[in-house]
């Protein structure tokens, strides 16, 4: 489990996390959203001991991580995938680590095999693709066999199998009644993985409930409806808040009525209608309605502007 109480951190006069209390639990997949410079990267090394909090306090399994007498057994992170040395193998970089915990080199060889870095554990780092090195990082995280297990964007650079065993990884290591503490900006993946989200936007906790919540508590109501009476059901069901788009000659999107208000309007003015499908909302517009107001950096694209030319570099 892991305890944010009061957590804050000031930059001179920049707040990048301005008094949080959550609490991430154990046996459940907790996903940990919010915009560019929101405060996620602060408060994950805080949890790590990496960043001291400037007010607050933050402990993992009831201890500040650096207070563990065996932190790698306690808590595994991955932060920063690009943190190993590059002259190491990958096999050499986690025995070093293995040797500060007295870890078996046995251990060593199954996160090896776990994380499908069999092919080229006797190879330099530096020569790793991205995602061979989160691979890399994944293993390291699991060296110490954590209860508590810390990931920053670990599908960055996989390919579809890769990003499929991380998911399918960290739901196991939940139902084995680990705390996993998971954040990513690829709201598709975390739709499917998490089971409960923390959504963080300019230092503040906005949002702490179970996905399903979060995703209807946000998402506008929204049904398809076909007919072959549009322009008359679209008269009939316009109103204040409500919204009525059509999708094509016969297909209509309806948003601020839910189903049962459309059927009797339909109904009552005997207008035929021969489909009329809910429509959930996604987690990327629950959580683009949540953050709307905290975003720090705005993009602003013109239609009919031109596109700046590259100049060079990547």
């Amino acid at each position: 489990m892991i305890e944010a109480r009061s957590l804050s951190k000031v930059y001179g006069d920049k707040t990048a996390v301005g008094g949080v209390d959550f609490t991430v639990q154990a046996g459940r997949v907790t996903g940990f959203l919010g915009p560019n410079g929101a405060g996620k990267s602060t408060t994950m090394r805080m949890i790590m001991g990496l960043d001291a909090p400037t007010s607050g306090s933050v402990t993992v399994n009831g201890v500040p991580f650096t207070k563990h007498a065996a932190p790698l057994r306690e808590v595994g992170a991955l932060l920063d995938a690009k943190a190993v040395h590059t002259g190491r193998s990958a096999y050499n970089h986690l025995l070093a680590m293995a040797a500060t915990h007295s870890i078996p080199k046995k251990r060593v060889n199954e996160v090896i095999e776990m994380t499908g870095l069999a092919d080229v554990a006797k190879k330099k780092v530096k020569g790793f693709s991205l995602g061979m090195g989160q691979r890399l990082g994944i293993a390291a995280a699991l060296l110490g066999d954590p209860q508590t297990v810390i990931l920053d964007e670990p599908v960055n650079g996989l390919d579809p199998e890769g990003v499929v065993w991380v998911r399918n990884l960290v739901k196991y290591l939940a139902s084995e009644g680990r705390t996993v503490f998971l954040s990513s900006h690829l709201m598709s993946e975390m739709a499917v993985t998490a089971d409960h989200l923390i959504v963080i936007g300019r230092g503040k906790i906005i949002a702490d409930a179970p996905i399903k919540d979060i995703i209807t508590g946000k998402g506008a109501v929204r049904t398809r409806v076909r007919t072959d009476e549009p322009d008359q059901l679209m008269h009939l069901l316009a109103g204040t808040g409500v919204s009525v788009e059509a999708q094509d000659h016969e297909l209509l999107e309806v948003k601020g009525l839910d189903p049962r208000q459309i059927a009797r309007a339909a109904l009552d003015n005997h207008v035929m209608i021969y489909e009329l499908t809910p429509l959930q909302a996604s987690l990327e517009e629950a959580y683009m309605e949540l953050t709307k107001d905290e975003v720090e950096y705005h993009s602003l694209i013109t239609t009919g502007a031109p596109v700046p030319a590259r100049t060079g570099g990547k």
